[in-house]
């Protein structure tokens, strides 16, 4: 008989299904992170889980340092294409009568009701769509 080396299962040594890979995001990383969401247009984490494809973990505000400086890049670097778009294109004033850009509005229409009898389904269905809902007819 040939011997084999025996290792004792040992709890802890599998990760559960759906456990973050690393450690925690720091307090500023997450701090960083919303800003960029909130400046993107986004009411907060779970408004912005279909647009920027966040797991549902994350949409509850839970990264690990990595992801955290993952999307911090990625946002940073859509925010610095979009202004540098919008630079391009507007005509430039004196840097002294430009105002501060005013902060964006939340996307949220929670407690609002809007009247959407005259738009076509169609238009609905593709927002809808755009912002990572499945449509179908009924």
């Amino acid at each position: 008989m040939v011997p084999v080396a025996v290792r004792p299962h040992r709890y802890g040594d599998d990760m559960a299904f759906g456990q973050p890979s690393g450690p925690p995001a720091t307090a500023a990383q997450m701090r960083e992170l919303l800003a960029l969401v909130v400046a993107a247009g986004h009411a907060d984490f779970r408004d912005a889980r279909g647009p920027l494809q966040l797991t549902q973990r994350q949409a509850a505000g839970k990264f690990t340092r990595e992801e955290a400086e993952e999307y911090i890049e990625r946002l940073q670097a859509e925010a610095e294409t979009a202004t540098q778009g919008e630079a391009d294109s507007a005509p430039r004033a004196p840097s002294t009568l430009r105002a501060p850009n005013p902060a964006p509005r939340p996307r949220s229409t929670a407690g609002r009701r809007i009247d959407l009898t005259g738009v076509p389904s169609e238009a609905l269905a593709g927002e809808l769509q755009s912002r990572g809902w499945v449509v179908m007819e009924p």
